[in-house]
């Protein structure tokens, strides 16, 4: 059986990253995701939130998700430093990819939470100045500029 619930953008608390941006929960800061799950384990579920545990499936998987992540924040924080990963929301406007066009640099994206790029960045801009995209979380871009960067993105 299928349950389909919003979990909230990444967020680690106390990690010292280079330009770190927190995402707050807000409507728009979530990703859709469908998990299934056996009867035995929804019903469960149901059970917990008759009982007054959780006011709904959704309460009871966020907080789920959210004890497994504190379980693991030390190895999440390790590997976010090793990784080099921006830890949030990063947005790459025109004006940013314009300036490393400029600059003669090319970018290696490497985010978790979500990485955006403009509207009004063309595909061609794009493919000059973005050498590789790694997101972990979600990736937010027009349908043309997730195709000229489909080999670049991991």
């Amino acid at each position: 059986m299928g349950v389909t619930i919003h979990i909230p953008s990444q967020q680690m608390e106390n990690v010292m990253v280079a330009e770190v941006r927190k995402l707050r929960d807000k409507a728009g800061d979530t990703e859709k995701i469908t998990i299934n799950l056996g009867f035995v384990d929804l019903g469960h579920v149901d059970l917990l939130v008759k009982e007054g545990f959780y006011s709904n499936r959704t309460d009871f998987i966020r907080t789920a998700i959210r004890n497994q992540l504190a379980n693991h924040a030390d190895v999440v924080k390790q590997s976010i430093v090793r990784q080099t990963l921006e830890l949030g929301l990063r947005h790459f406007s025109r004006a940013d990819l314009e300036a490393a066009q400029a600059a003669g640099e090319r970018l290696r994206i490497k985010v978790l939470g979500l990485a955006s790029i403009g509207a009004d960045v063309t595909p061609k801009l794009a493919r000059e100045t973005i050498e590789s995209i790694t997101v972990l979380g979600a990736l937010r871009a027009s349908p043309e500029i997730k195709t000229a960067l489909a080999d670049r993105i991991r």
